[in-house]
């Protein structure tokens, strides 16, 4: 464990609990994972409490980069950059490449804001290994990188703020698994976890697979697509026109927000259940009203809040840890009235902020 690491562990002994997250105006300290050493897929997870800096010391400008904002999840993450660009009083440019399928323009729109002078730049990657090349550019130009929510390979990244994708994919698939053990009726499931290709998809994949594997539960062949909810309720529709035994519709939040509507459409509201192995505003109220099961919360504001304190630390030269994440907890509707929504989630009144000035 690093002295830095070892510094924050010891706070972790009187760990908050998600439950009890503090307000979003003090949303520190946060219940955390740190990985030890950074990077590691098999490296040892640390709890720890994450308190960020007080303030920056000047006006750092900081890039950020996005797939999309076409779903409430990405909406989250820019509350949180957004909102902690302005407690540390740094500015903030956010970019948008408008999809998965975007590579190109991810990678442009970040090298035109190093060009407009970004001092760090924090990237929620459309691709796991795409942007490496870039990465070692940016990194060996003394500018840090923050790798945000989706994950990259680049051994040169400054820094992460993320969950583990396959630790989220597991925790919805062990909820089917506890319910339909082997030996029992078998279930059929539609999987549908995301776009082909995006680091954080295949992680939530195997995490998934790994966690029904010697059940009764029965994955169909995964339906791969982008985020966006037309493209998503296709995919469901169909997947349930060519299934119509499917007992479960599994896989985004945006797969789980828009398989309501078809579900209920269909009549199949007593015979279809619905999981995410992710949080949304819209998975959340689908929780609550009883129209999803559940969905493991992975924090993406403070994840997004994380990473902007990262790219701070990083150019101020303080104390640095290089790999931590939020504590992943489900949430389903046993336990939705003890949750602290504020913690999770941005505010229902939230648009999509560019700039912070």
């Amino acid at each position: 464990m690093t002295a830095t690491l070892r510094k924050i562990a010891l706070l972790g002994a009187t760990a908050l609990v998600p439950f009890t997250a503090s307000a979003q105006d003090a949303w520190y300290p946060y219940p955390a994972q740190a990985v030890e050493p950074p990077f590691a897929e098999d490296g040892e997870r640390v709890d720890v409490n994450y308190e960020p800096l007080d303030s920056a010391s000047e006006e750092w400008e900081i890039c950020v980069s996005f797939p999309h904002m076409k779903d409430a999840y990405w909406l989250g993450v820019d509350y949180g950059v957004i909102e902690e660009a302005r407690r540390l009083g740094v500015n903030m440019t956010v970019v948008e490449a408008d999809g998965y399928t975007e590579l190109p323009r991810q990678i442009s729109q970040i090298e035109d804001c190093v060009s407009s002078g970004a001092d760090a730049v924090i990237i929620g990657a459309i691709s796991y290994d795409g942007l490496n090349s870039l990465v070692r550019e940016l990194v060996a130009d003394d500018i840090p990188v923050i790798d945000v929510i989706n994950g990259m390979s680049a051994p040169e990244l400054t820094a992460k703020s993320l969950v583990s994708f396959h630790t989220m994919g597991y925790e919805t698939g062990s909820y089917l698994a506890e319910a339909h053990p082997e030996g029992s009726e078998e279930v059929t499931v539609g999987w549908f976890p995301g776009p082909a290709g995006a680091g954080w998809v295949e992680a939530a994949h195997r995490g998934f697979m790994e966690a029904v594997e010697g059940t009764a539960v029965r994955v169909l062949e995964p339906r791969y697509g982008d985020t966006g909810r037309e493209v998503q309720q296709r995919l469901v529709e169909d997947v349930l026109t060519a299934n119509p035994d499917v007992d479960y519709i599994a896989g985004t939040a945006v797969t789980a927000e828009a398989a309501q509507s078809v579900i209920r459409e269909r009549g199949l509201t007593d015979e279809v259940d619905i999981l995410a192995f992710y949080m949304t505003p819209g998975v959340y109220t689908g929780i609550e009203r009883g129209f999803i099961l559940g969905a493991p919360a992975d924090s993406m504001v403070i994840q997004g809040r994380i990473a902007v304190d990262q790219a701070v630390r990083a150019l101020e030269g303080e104390d640095l840890v290089r790999h931590v994440g939020p504590r992943i907890f489900v949430v389903d509707q046993d336990n939705i009235a003890d949750v602290d929504r504020d913690a999770i989630l941005p505010p229902d009144d939230f648009s999509p902020v560019f700039s912070v000035n």
